[in-house]
């Protein structure tokens, strides 16, 4: 049976226990048309109605392109099918109505090595800031905390905190470019010590050049939070 999209359990707090669940052709989207996976990936919206809650990172997602949401959906129907079952997430805090109005249309940046690209890779496509920002109740602290690091993730490996992406001093300013290109395509830091998972290298391995370039050049502009120096 496989076990790519089947689901798991992300996190489990005293705000939320949250599932990512199966979302294979035999999950719970199965019967779900390309426009109702689109928005609930977009707008965090199921075809009930019911809103999806954090950790998914609704304020991100909503700046997906049209051309890069619908490529996601076509990928969605093709791997393979799993008949795992997760509980539904169950929250212990308010959940919005909605993450915003509608969105109409996105249109991707062009792509070229420009902040504006690395900023749309590093965020709705990669989310690196996601995973690099700390956590509140609702979610990421991207107004306050954007890319200051410090999440935790539990997993076999035992417990990595993702690290500060600002140009704090503790974060990205003593790296060299070709460093950092290293570090997110494979993994490995210039000590040669490897990362801890749950970064997907693997799938960052696959950037071109100019998406490598655009991130870091986006990563380049970081500030530090105010009081960090």
């Amino acid at each position: 049976m496989s076990k790519e999209l089947g689901g798991f359990m992300v996190d489990k707090n005293p705000a939320f226990e949250a599932w990512a669940v199966n979302i294979t052709p035999g999950g719970r989207i199965a019967n779900w048309t390309d426009d109702e996976l689109a928005k609930a990936i977009r707008e965090g919206i199921r075809p009930d109605g019911s809103v999806i809650g954090p950790p998914m990172p609704m304020s991100l997602y909503r700046g997906l392109s049209d051309d890069d949401l619908y490529s996601i959906v076509a990928f969605l129907r093709t791997v393979p099918t799993s008949q795992i079952e997760t509980p539904f997430s169950t929250y212990n805090i308010p959940l919005p109505p909605a993450y915003g109005p509608p969105v109409q249309s996105v249109t991707a940046p062009p792509q070229s090595v420009s902040v504006e690209y690395g900023a749309y890779l590093a965020g709705p496509v990669a989310h690196c800031v996601e995973c690099h920002t700390p956590m509140g109740e609702k979610g990421p602290l991207f107004d306050t905390h954007l890319g200051a690091g410090g999440f935790e993730f539990h997993g076999p490996w035992g417990t990595s905190v993702s690290a500060n992406l600002t140009t704090h001093k503790d974060g990205l300013a003593g790296y060299s470019d070709a460093e950092l290109k290293v570090m997110i395509t494979e993994g490995v830091r210039p000590d040669g010590s490897r990362m801890l998972p749950p970064m997907g290298y693997h799938h960052y391995a696959a950037m071109t050049e100019t998406d490598l370039d655009a991130i870091v050049l986006y990563l380049r502009q970081l500030p530090p939070l105010p009081d960090a120096g």
